[in-house]
C-alpha cells in the first residue's frame, strides 16, 4: 500500500495587497516630502567652498556667473549690459535679496557687475558657497 503524504489542503490563491499598498504609499509620501527641500538650479556652476556660511532666504533672487562669464537672472541667460533692467523686473514681487552664484572661475568684474545692478535695484547680495570638505 503507497504512503500519501499530500495535506489534503489547496495552496493560497488569494495575495493580500494592502501590506504592499502601505508601504508604496508611504514611500511616495516621504519622496514627496524631501523632494520638495532641494532646491534645484538649471545653471551649473562650480561654487567656492568655505568653512562657515549662512542658510539662503525664500524671498531671493538667483543670479548665475558661469565660468564663461555668461550671466543668468534666474534661468534667463541675460548679456551684461541688460542685468540692470532684467534685476529689477525680476525683483518687482517683492523680492528682497539676491544670491548671486558665480563659479570659482569668475572674475571680481563680472561679480562687481552684478553687485552694482543688485545694489541699483536695493537688493542685499548673498553669496552661494559650498561647504568645505574636511580633509583627514
Amino acid at each position: 500500500m503507497p504512503l500519501d503524504f499530500s495535506s489534503g489542503r489547496k495552496p493560497l490563491s488569494v495575495f493580500s495587497l494592502a501590506g504592499l499598498t502601505d508601504i508604496v504609499l508611504l514611500l511616495l509620501i516621504f519622496f514627496l516630502l524631501t523632494s520638495s527641500f532641494v532646491t534645484q538650479h538649471g545653471v551649473r556652476v562650480t561654487l567656492p567652498q568655505v568653512e562657515a556660511g549662512a542658510p539662503t532666504e525664500e524671498r531671493s533672487l538667483s543670479v548665475s556667473i558661469t565660468a564663461d562669464g555668461t550671466f543668468f537672472v534666474g534661468s534667463t541667460e541675460t548679456p551684461r549690459e541688460q542685468l540692470l533692467p532684467a534685476i529689477e523686473a525680476a525683483a518687482e514681487d517683492g523680492r528682497d535679496a539676491l544670491i548671486l552664484r558665480a563659479d570659482e572661475a569668475a572674475t571680481v568684474g563680472q561679480f562687481a557687475a552684478v553687485a552694482s545692478a543688485a545694489r541699483a535695484a536695493g537688493l542685499r547680495i548673498l553669496m552661494a558657497t559650498e561647504p568645505e570638505t574636511r580633509r583627514r
